[in-house]
């Protein structure tokens, strides 16, 4: 089954970049850089599993986003990029959170859970 995320920054050349350097099977990349393209990921009850959002979004944008974001979908993950590491490390912050995601998923669950 694909799963969807959507990528948002404030510069399109970032999220681009790092749309164009993720390659995982089953997986579709949407992009953006305001919340008319959240809406738009969203329009026709898309499901989007994941959003990722760099920090170079001034953070009431960013309140704003997470906001339209919960009223869109009650299924969606949110992730808040750090401003340190810079748009630089936007790439390296998705793909470590997909990866955990990812090996969490397949992950035997603790004797205590079983």
């Amino acid at each position: 089954m694909t799963k969807k995320i959507l990528l948002l920054g404030r510069k399109g050349i970032v999220v681009d970049d790092a749309k164009s350097k993720i390659d995982i099977p089953e997986l579709e990349i949407l992009g953006g850089t305001g919340i008319e393209d959240v809406r738009a990921a969203f329009a026709h009850g898309t499901k989007i599993d994941c959003v990722f959002m760099g920090a170079g979004i001034d953070i009431d944008t960013r309140l704003d986003l997470v906001r339209e974001i919960f009223k869109l979908s009650d299924t969606t993950t949110v992730h808040l990029k750090d401003a340190a590491s810079g748009p630089q490390g936007f790439l390296s912050f998705v793909k470590a959170i997909l990866e955990g995601l990812n090996t969490g998923r397949d992950a035997t669950p603790p004797r205590e859970l079983e």
